[in-house]
C-alpha cells in the first residue's frame, strides 16, 4: 500500500536570513525559524506520521521537533539527511561564492551533489520502506543542499524547486517506487 513522506526543510537561521552558506555550521533557529516551525508542525499534524526523522543539525533537529510533538510521535535523528559540506565556504556569502566560482558547485572543497544524494537516497529509500511497512506516513526535516537533488533523481523532468525554508515536499512510495506529489508547500502563518 502507498505512503506518504514529507521532505521537510528546517526553518530559517541567521545564517539563512544573511544568504550564507549553511553546510556543517550549526546555528539554532532564530526567532523567524521558531515561527516557521510551529507553523509546519501545525500543517502536518494531521498526517498520522509514524516517525519524524531528521539530519543531527540543531535547525533541523529543532523543527523535527516541533512536527513530532505536534503529531504526537517520536523524533529519530539520521546522519545521512546531513547537510552538503560546503569545507571552507561554510558561512561565507553564497552570491559571492558563485560570483567568484560561477557556481557553489564548482567552489574548491564543497562536497559533491553525487556524494550528497549517494548518502540521501538510499536513508529516503529505508523510510520510505518503513513507511511502507507501517501504513504510516514518514517526515523527514532536512536540508535544501539535500531536498533538491532527492527530488531531481525521484523526479528528473521536474522543475527545479526552490525549497525556501520550512515548506515541504510530498512524496508517494509504493513497492520500491517514488513519485513526487507536491512541491515547495507552505504552512499557513500561525499567530
Amino acid at each position: 500500500m502507498a505512503q506518504h513522506v514529507y521532505l521537510v526543510r528546517h526553518g530559517e537561521t541567521a545564517l539563512n536570513a544573511d544568504g550564507r552558506l549553511r553546510g556543517l555550521a550549526d546555528p539554532e533557529l532564530n526567532d523567524v525559524g521558531e515561527h516557521q516551525a510551529r507553523a509546519v508542525a501545525a500543517a502536518l499534524a494531521e498526517i498520522d506520521a509514524d516517525v519524524v526523522v531528521s539530519s543531527p543539525l540543531r535547525r533541523a533537529v529543532r523543527t523535527a521537533a516541533a512536527i513530532a510533538h505536534h503529531a504526537g510521535t517520536t523524533h529519530r535523528v539520521d546522519d545521512r539527511f546531513n547537510d552538503r559540506d560546503y569545507g571552507q565556504w561554510t558561512g561565507e556569502v553564497k552570491s559571492e561564492v558563485i560570483a567568484e566560482w560561477g557556481s557553489v558547485d564548482a567552489a574548491p572543497g564543497v562536497e559533491p551533489m553525487e556524494t550528497v544524494l549517494s548518502r540521501s537516497a538510499p536513508a529516503l529509500d529505508e523510510w520510505g520502506a518503513w513507511a511502507e511497512s507501517r501504513h504510516k506516513a514518514v517526515v523527514v526535516v532536512t536540508h535544501d543542499a539535500v531536498i533538491r537533488p532527492l527530488l531531481m533523481h525521484i523526479a528528473p523532468d521536474l522543475p527545479t524547486p526552490s525549497v525556501p525554508t520550512a515548506s515541504y515536499q510530498v512524496l508517494r512510495y509504493e513497492v520500491g517506487v517514488w513519485s513526487v506529489e507536491l512541491t515547495d508547500q507552505q504552512a499557513p502563518p500561525i499567530d
